[in-house]
């Protein structure tokens, strides 16, 4: 995704192993998907890592330092497509769990309300 018109995601790494069967889908993926991938983000540095006797894995490198790792093992090529274009469109940063359904800036006084209320 870009931020002020700056793609976050840097790099995308491919790993594969050329010989395992979990990363069939990955081999098929960069044989048919791949190029067409590469052309339609040219702003995107795309890297293939050959790793023997491990799973495949899909690793982004974004702007501000942080990466993410997705593992394709057993996927369809249109599943990983899906995965990269999901690394893309992120912005690399840490998923927040909220501690309250209702974010504001001025929390109320009175307290939150309740449909509970007993008089």
């Amino acid at each position: 995704m870009s931020l002020r018109g700056v793609w976050q995601l840097q790099k995308l790494i491919v790993s594969f192993c050329n010989w395992g069967g979990s990363s069939r889908g990955i081999r098929a993926f960069m044989e048919s998907h791949l190029p067409a991938f590469r052309e339609k983000n040219p702003q995107l540095e795309v890297v293939t890592e050959l790793n023997r006797g491990y799973h495949p894995l899909l690793k982004g490198l974004y702007k501000n330092k942080n990466e993410r790792v997705v593992c394709v093992k057993n996927m369809t090529p249109e599943d990983i497509l899906e995965c990269a274009t999901r690394l893309r469109n992120s912005q690399g940063r840490k998923v927040v769990k909220l501690k309250t359904r209702h974010v504001t800036k001025y929390p109320s006084v009175q307290g939150t309300w309740k449909t509970d209320l007993k008089l």
